[in-house]
């Protein structure tokens, strides 16, 4: 007997991972619990770096109980490709990120989702630094150079968290972008060269991370300098756009109408 293919989803959330085994089953069943709860029909992408710790064959059961893509990489090949090439591996319209080590809330994504689809935006930004947003567990000289490199890009967006590791976009868009890094900052880079016509900031409280590895040192610090210069050269080299930009407060955010997908709730 044939077996009729899985229609796409309505969100595909892509979660980049190296040497994240310590919180990858609990970051799993909090989304798809969140999915369940709100009646989204949607997916997870997991990217591994070949990590050493076993993080990729983790995926590989996890995925056997839920509705999960699993991407395996050969190394460590940057967190900006890494949620490239799980973009490319998703079936739904909207696709998004999500940190493996419950740094984001999984909770908030069937907010914005709501967001996105009644605003008809084409992405959302999770904000750290804009009212109602925050972080919690950081040392205050981590706290300053995040704030100070979302400054850095107030040229190039008007984003208060151009640097958010926590956003959805629409998939067209995103995959029509050729990034030129590998870094952190993906939704930076996306922010700029996607050109998105609407873009809704919302808050939430960025948890600090208590397994896994921290991601940053220096070489991403000097890395971000130059990818600022080279989206700097593109904003200049291409025509001004019209973009519709708006902030979103807990009260709004937390009033949003949820769009359930219906009896379609195939998200376990």
């Amino acid at each position: 007997m044939t077996v009729a293919p899985q229609p796409p989803a309505t969100l595909a959330i892509v979660v980049p991972t190296y040497n994240e085994r310590d919180r990858l089953t609990d970051l799993v069943q909090a989304v798809f619990a969140a999915y369940v709860a709100e009646g989204v029909d949607g997916e997870l992408v997991i990217v591994d770096d070949n990590s050493p710790d076993g993080t990729g064959a983790l995926a590989d059961e996890l995925a056997a109980r839920h509705r999960i893509t699993v991407v395996h990489r050969a190394g460590k090949l940057g967190l900006g490709t890494a949620v490239i090439e799980g973009f490319a591996a998703a079936n739904a319209p909207i696709v998004g990120v999500i940190d493996a080590d419950l740094s984001h809330p999984p909770a908030l994504l069937p907010r914005m989702l709501a967001v996105m689809q009644s605003a008809s935006a084409d992405f959302v930004v999770g904000s750290r630094y804009i009212p109602g947003g925050g972080t919690r567990d950081w040392g205050l000289g981590r706290l300053l150079m995040s704030q100070f490199a979302c400054v850095m890009a107030r040229g190039v967006t008007p984003i208060r968290d151009a640097t958010s590791g926590f956003f959805l976009v629409r998939r067209d868009l995103a995959r029509d972008v050729r990034i030129t890094s590998g870094g952190f900052k993906i939704c930076l880079e996306l922010l700029v060269r996607g050109r998105p016509s609407s873009v809704v900031e919302v808050p939430y409280v960025f948890a600090g991370r208590t397994a896994g590895e921290s991601k940053m040192n220096l070489k991403e610090a000097l890395g971000y300098l130059e990818q600022l210069k080279q989206l700097r050269r593109f904003v200049a080299t291409h025509p001004k756009l019209a973009q519709t930009y708006r902030r979103l407060t807990q009260d709004e955010l937390a009033s949003q109408p949820l769009l359930k997908d219906g009896p379609r709730r195939r998200a376990l």
